[in-house]
This record gives structure tokens, sequence and C-alpha cells, in this order.
């Protein structure tokens, strides 16, 4: 009899084993629309959460996605509470340091979100020189505004730094374009608008423990596999309204 539970336990725990091998933790930053947020019922959804699930289901293995502040995303990495991350991540040298990157699957650039009253004033990001700017910390909008002012209050979403600016905290929000694009038509907030200027070209990857070239290896053949199967481009035109 107690053989015969010690067995049944074996078997239990040895199944559950294989299906937590067969779930891969990716954590996200889901305050980053369209790219990830939550919905109303608190569930995380996005292009970036749709880009990962579809190569999952390519690769044949589950994600189970952690929500987490943006710049803890690569020490979560580093530290192996998290085996990847996709959350809008710039591919650039320092961060390619210390984690793997995929093939770039997104190509964004930095813009800059005024008030309308002030778009005589700030035509150009040289305008905005000697300004206070706005950007969530840790991001490259974060670093593209501190080599323009120097000037720089970060905050931990991106509503937050938009709100500064409404008060007049800030003279503009720095962020990667989809972003502030996607913010301006959803809000319908006519009081702010978007510089016509775009600075940096930047590609966006999905980032993997350099402890596991598996995996690397299985996200890059699983974003070939949706790009050529005409999935990337259903998720790209459903999220952006745009052809890719």
């Amino acid at each position: 009899m107690k053989k015969g539970l010690i067995l049944a336990a074996l078997t239990i725990c040895s199944a559950l084993s294989i299906a937590n091998a067969n779930t891969v933790k990716i954590g996200t930053e889901a305050t980053f629309a369209p790219f990830e947020f939550t919905n109303e019922k608190s569930e995380i959804i996005g292009f970036d959460i749709d880009i990962i699930k579809s190569i999952a289901a390519e690769e044949g293995f589950d994600v189970e996605i952690v929500n987490m502040p943006f710049d803890a995303l690569v020490p979560s990495v580093l530290t192996s509470q998290l085996e990847g991350a996709i959350a809008g991540v710039t591919i650039t040298e320092e961060r390619a340091q210390r984690v793997n990157f995929s093939d770039p699957y997104y190509k964004s650039g930095i813009s800059a979100v005024i008030r309308k009253e002030d778009v005589s004033k700030y035509p150009s990001f040289d305008s905005l020189k000697s300004s206070r700017l706005c950007a969530q910390i840790g991001t490259t909008g974060a670093n593209a505004a501190q080599k323009i002012s120097g000037n720089v209050g970060t905050y931990n979403t991106v509503p937050e730094a938009i709100m500064e600016l409404k008060t007049k905290g800030c003279e503009a929000v720095l962020n990667d374009r989809p972003v502030n694009l996607y913010f301006l038509r959803t809000k319908n907030d006519d009081s702010v608008v978007e510089i016509k200027e775009l600075l940096n070209g930047e590609d966006y990857g999905i980032m993997v423990s350099k402890k596991n070239p598996e995996l690397l290896k299985q996200i890059n053949d699983g974003l070939d596999k949706i790009r050529k199967n005409g999935k990337f481009a259903e998720i790209h035109k459903k999220w952006f309204n745009v052809e890719e």
C-alpha cells in the first residue's frame, strides 16, 4: 500500500515536472500599449503578447506571462526568475552584453508628445534642448531625453508621464512612436499632439537568458515561421490597423 502511494506520488511529480519544463516564464511590463497592457478583465494583452504566444504555439511550448516593472526585467532574466522577456525592448549594445536578443521583430523610433498649445513653440527635438522632459524609467525614451536636455523626470508608466505633461510639469514626453500614436488614437485627447519628427530608428527584440541558447533558437525559429505563414502580418494589422 505504502509503495503504491509512493509510486503514485512519483508519477504525479514526474508529470508536473514535464508540464513545468514545457512552460516558459516570460516577463513583460503591461503599461506599454499597444504592445502590452491590461484589459478591463485585468488580462495582459497586446501585440507582444500575441507574438510570443504565437511563437510558443509554433514551437510546442506554453508561456506564463509575468508582469513587473520595466527596469526589473533584465535583472530578473539575469537571476533566472524569468527565462525571457518581451516588452517593446530596444536591442542595445549595453543590454546585449547582459542578455541575448532574438532576431528583431519590430522597428520603432522615438517621438515626442507635447501640449497642442505649444506646437509653434516646439516644432522639433532641437527646440526642446533647454526644456524639462518626461519619460518612462529605464526606456530608450528616457535615454534620448537625457541626451537632448539632461533635465528629465522619469515615471513608472507612460500615463503618469503624460499626466505630468498635461499639468505642465514638463514640456514633452519622449517614448517609442507606436506607443505615443496608440495613446493619442485611443484616448481621443486633443490637448496633446506629436512633434512631426522621429528620432533614432530602433529594433525591438525578445530577451532571453544567455544560459538558454536553446530557447533563443526556438524563439527565432518560431518568429521566422509566423512571418512566413502570415500570422505575424495578421497580428500587426490587429494592433496597428496598418500593414507591416
